[in-house]
């Protein structure tokens, strides 16, 4: 596929993630170590509320960043992984990979550690490194097989080295990275066939594959809540305005889901 100058869908993504974090700055939130609280207000997850009356906090927690150096890191593999990912997919491919993915790694932080306030955009970011996997290794690119390898090992090298790095930090939410990537694999694996397929056929296999998606991520969702269905109901001033609750011992626990000390080279 020809390349782009710049990648819009990538730009549109960091922007929000950046307007996000600016907003939540100026409206008083520590921009180097947020307390669990404001991000509490702003949307992150934590089993209480989403898997509760909030469920939208899935989504949301993946434009939350817990201070400029989580950001930062985040932000610039998203722009690594991103600007490929354009290369690839067509835009509505890659946003609803992107959300699919941030919304399975959502998922599997709600069910290995529900009590545990999680925020940050790597579980997406990891699905797309899955899905591109996926799309590079089976399909068929006009793209000469020596760049596709040395991008594949890229790919692969990326993904092991971060989730090594999550697995030895107890801030880092591994379960997210593991949640997104598979995600990925799998809506990468569905695609990749149809990838150069005509228009006509490319839409409708992406329509049956996010489908499906959307229902496997339903299910998943009400199997970890009826796991959780004895989850201590959240007090009033830790989620509810006004709101003006201090760090403390009586808040939940923080992870946040932090990608790519190393990101994926791109060959071609």
């Amino acid at each position: 596929m020809p390349p782009r100058n710049t990648p819009p869908i990538t730009t549109a993504l960091v922007g929000i993630n950046v307007a996000v974090f600016v907003a939540m700055t100026l409206t008083g939130v520590s921009p180097v170590a947020p307390a669990t609280g404001p991000l509490l207000k702003w949307g992150a997850n934590w089993g209480p509320l989403s898997l509760g009356l909030q469920p939208w906090r899935m989504l949301s927690s993946n434009y939350i960043h817990a201070g400029i150096l989580h950001i930062g890191l985040n932000m610039w593999c998203l722009w690594n992984l991103g600007f490929l990912a354009e290369r690839i997919f067509d835009p509505w491919t890659y946003v609803l990979t992107y959300t699919a993915c941030g919304l399975s790694g959502s998922i599997a932080s709600l069910w290995l550690h529900p009590m545990v306030v999680g925020v940050g955009a790597s579980g997406a970011i990891f699905g797309l490194a899955g899905a591109l996997i996926a799309a590079l290794y089976l399909g068929h690119l006009p793209i000469p097989p020596g760049a596709v390898r040395s991008t594949l090992r890229s790919l692969v090298a990326f993904a092991g080295y971060n989730l090594f790095f999550g697995a030895i930090s107890p801030f880092i939410d591994n379960s997210a990275h593991i949640g997104g990537l598979l995600c990925g694999l799998a809506i990468g694996a569905l695609l990749a066939k149809h990838l150069m397929a005509p228009p006509e056929v490319r839409k409708a296999w992406r329509g049956i594959t996010f489908i499906a998606a959307a229902v496997v991520l339903l299910v998943l969702f009400e199997m970890v809540k009826r796991e959780n269905t004895a989850l201590p109901p959240p007090a009033r001033q830790a989620w509810q305005p006004p709101y003006s609750v201090p760090a403390s011992s009586s808040l939940p626990s923080l992870t946040v889901s932090t990608a790519c000390p190393r990101t994926a080279k791109v060959n071609f």
